[in-house]
């Protein structure tokens, strides 16, 4: 028995969401200066720097180096997850045209692990 409360199951992402994914794949793939291993390892990469983003937003929404003080704000730290969790889909389409059902499966997944059944 779970000790967490009883929630529905995750929302499908919507169409909307996937198409924007898509659309941003073919982007970068049309203006990409890298091709092949290198270029898809390079995108996978972008992920580290999208993180590393968001711990520069994190020290400097709170003020922690002392030389700079506060440098952003909670809605910086929001935008730059909101850039890793697209850069992640991004990555993911590239590796696989069945993002949308790879992610729903792995979604359902953890939900099932973390929450139960």
């Amino acid at each position: 028995m779970s000790d967490h409360p009883s929630s529905p199951p995750p929302h499908v992402p919507d169409a909307e969401l996937w198409e924007s994914i898509e659309d941003l794949c073919g982007w970068l793939d049309a203006n990409r200066p890298v091709d092949g291993p290198d270029g898809l390892l390079l995108r996978i990469l972008k992920l580290s720097e999208e993180v590393g983003e968001v711990a520069q937003a994190v020290v400097g929404a709170t003020g922690q180096n002392p030389r700079k003080g506060t440098t952003h704000t909670w809605d910086d730290v929001r935008s730059e997850l909101c850039d890793v969790a697209v850069t992640a889909l991004v990555a993911l389409r590239t590796l696989t045209p069945d993002a949308r059902e790879v992610f729903v499966r792995h979604l359902e997944g953890v939900t099932r692990r973390s929450l139960g059944a």
